[in-house]
Parts: structure tokens; sequence; C-alpha cells
């Protein structure tokens, strides 16, 4: 990569090795499609390059290095060879580790180095965002904290992207989801359309049970593989597997339907900005770590205390409660509070600057000082 950027741009090295299967490589697309587009060079270094060859088919998973969406893409191997963009920004995403040789390699090359972390609703991230850290290299470093609130670096969204949804919604569903899956026939129009997308330990039975007495048509939209095998078309709960949707137009899906269970932390984002109840599967730690995060979330989602009832019986793997808790959650007048602050939640989360747009001032504002 040629050497400093002009005042107006950065080059940036990002950095992704895949833990969460689909969610670290979905993360560390977008944002390096974003940056992309708000005029900046972007390579993208990825361990597992036939992961996101799933979320984006257009990517060769063979190839050592291609350019797609303004993005240079290349293997974690050969990271280990590269040099730093000088004057550029180096993103280190979710404490993957640079390599060795690529880290020694960054001394001299007034390189600012960015620490993207997990995404949280917890209040210390506020205290931690844009801290710096010193490193025995002597490159300034300093943590990124995607958020929630305006004191965090806030939420990938594209410009735009919430205008399309409304477009998009105002067409008729059955006709938009066959479009997008291919299936033969389309949702009744009194059916709930409901995407599962979950991890293994997810309460599938409880889900079931409870979507199968309901007094209404139910279309359970379930992308290939374990979760579709375990489950039954049964009572009103029709399971209609579906191919898997590349990352670019995951957002229509979620679009097409009335309630999204979502697991990781790309797909938590785009469902937020679908507008839509939602029902998310936080990544699970040790010693329940997670359930602390979770709570946290719920404090700032502020759904209706049936949602919230749902949404903790999720995330225990509870069958029983969540048999119990998804009824109550569908029904009236809690449905239509939880739809109501689906949406005007999105709207606040809109209104703060976007992850991408804010990285990049930040970054562009330490470039100013120093």
């Amino acid at each position: 990569m040629p050497g400093p950027s002009p005042m107006n741009a950065l080059s940036f090295d990002l950095f992704c090795r895949v833990v969460d299967n689909f969610g670290d490589a979905g993360v560390c697309w977008r944002l390096a499609r974003r940056l992309a587009a708000l005029g900046q060079p972007v390579r993208l270094w990825i361990d597992q390059p036939g992961i996101l060859a799933r979320l984006v088919p257009a990517l060769d998973a063979g190839a050592q290095e291609q350019t797609l969406d303004g993005v240079r893409v290349g293997t974690w191997r050969g990271a280990e060879r590269a040099a730093p963009p000088r004057g550029g920004v180096v993103v280190e995403a979710f404490a993957c580790a640079l390599p060795p040789a690529y880290q020694d390699a960054m001394t001299g090359q007034d390189c600012l180095w960015i620490n993207l972390e997990y995404l949280s609703a917890e209040s210390w991230v506020e205290g931690c965002h844009g801290l710096p850290s010193l490193q025995a290299n002597g490159v300034p470093k300093f943590f990124f904290f995607p958020g929630f609130t305006p004191a965090t670096g806030g939420l990938l969204r594209e410009p735009g992207l919430l205008a399309h949804r409304d477009a998009e919604q105002a067409q008729a569903r059955g006709q938009r989801l066959q479009s997008l899956t291919g299936l033969p026939s389309a949702p009744p129009g009194d059916a709930l359309c409901a995407l599962l997308f979950c991890y293994p330990d997810a309460p599938l039975a409880g889900l079931q049970t409870a979507l199968a007495e309901l007094d209404r048509p139910v279309w359970l939209l379930v992308p290939g593989g374990r979760p579709a095998a375990a489950l039954r078309d049964r009572g009103s709960l029709r399971v209609v597997t579906i191919p898997f949707v590349p990352q670019a137009r995951f957002d229509e899906l979620l679009w097409c339907c009335d309630l999204n269970f979502v697991r990781g932390e790309d797909s938590l984002v785009r469902a937020l900005w679908a507008g839509e109840p939602l029902v998310w599967q936080i990544y699970r730690q040790a010693q329940d770590a997670h359930l602390d995060k979770l709570e946290a979330w719920l404090d700032r989602a502020r759904w209706p205390a049936p949602a919230a009832a749902l949404i903790r019986a999720w995330n225990r793997s509870d069958d029983e409660a969540v048999a119990r808790t998804l009824p109550a959650a569908l029904r009236e007048p809690a449905w239509t509070d939880w739809r109501t602050r689906s949406r005007a939640w999105c709207a606040e989360l809109a209104n703060q600057p976007d992850l991408g747009q804010d990285l990049l001032d930040f970054c562009l504002r330490h470039r100013q000082t120093r």
C-alpha cells in the first residue's frame, strides 16, 4: 500500500479472526464496505475466507488476494508478510491479536491502532470508549466500543437504510418473500411470519409448542440446518426451510417478518434497523457472564415486560418458560406495545452517528492532533 493518505482519507487495515461463525466476519465485512464507501482505502485480512464467502458469494474463498466492493480482501497468512499502511489505521477486531511480524512492522510507520471491541450495552463501556492503551512498540492504541448511546461508537448503518426499508415494506410481503427465497407460495395475509436464526442450544421445543398453539397461522422461516431438522409442522405452525440468504439481502429477509429471532452481534443490529419485534440470543459465555450483558441491553431496550420475560427465557434455554412467555408477548396489548417500542428505538438509534462514520471521524481527529 503506497505512502501517506491524503488529508481527507486514511488507509485502513482491518483484521478479523472468525470465532462466532458468521458474526465476526459479518461485522468486519460491513465495516470494511462502509469505510470504503466513505472513500477510504481498505484491506480486510481474514483467517477464514470460506466463512466470508458464505455471506458474500462473489468472493473467491481460494484467492490469496482480491478486490470486491472497493475492499481488498487478503488471507491471514498474507498479512504476515504485509507492510502496515504508513500514516494509516490498523483495526484489530474483537481482540483478535495481530500477526507478530505485522505488529513489529508497525513501529515507525506513524500508524493509529484501534481495538474494535464487541458490542455491549453495559454502562461502563461509555467510560472506556476512546481510551488510549500504552503499547510496548510505541504505536498509539485506542479502545473503540460499538454501542447504543452517543457516548459510544454507535452501530453500523448505511445511508438511506431506513428509507429503503420503508419503501420495501410498502410492497406486498408475499411477493417480496417469494422473490427472495424462491418459495412456491406465500404466507396467508393473517399469518405471523417469523425468522429463526439461533444457536444450537436454543429452546426449540418450547418455541414449537408455543407457536403451534396460537390462534393464527404461523410461518417460521428457518435457514437449512440443525434448527430446521429439530422442528415439525404442528397445529398452527408451518416450518418453512429457506436457502441461506447472502448478507447483502439479509435485511430484506428481516423486513419480511413480523418477529425476528436473531443471534450474535451482526444479526442483532440488522434486526434493530428492521424496526420489528426481535428476540436476541446472545453469545454464551463462561459462568453466565452473558446474562449480565443481556440485562444491560434489556434495560436500554425497554421492551414490554412479557417480551423481556420471553428473551430471558430464550437465553436460559428454558423450554417451559418459552412456551409460557411467547404467547403472552404476542397477546394484546403487549404485542402492539412491543411493535411500537421496536420502531421507536430504531428511530432513536438512527439519530446517532453510524459506527463507520464515527470511527473515521475519531481517526481523523486523532491524526490532526499528532
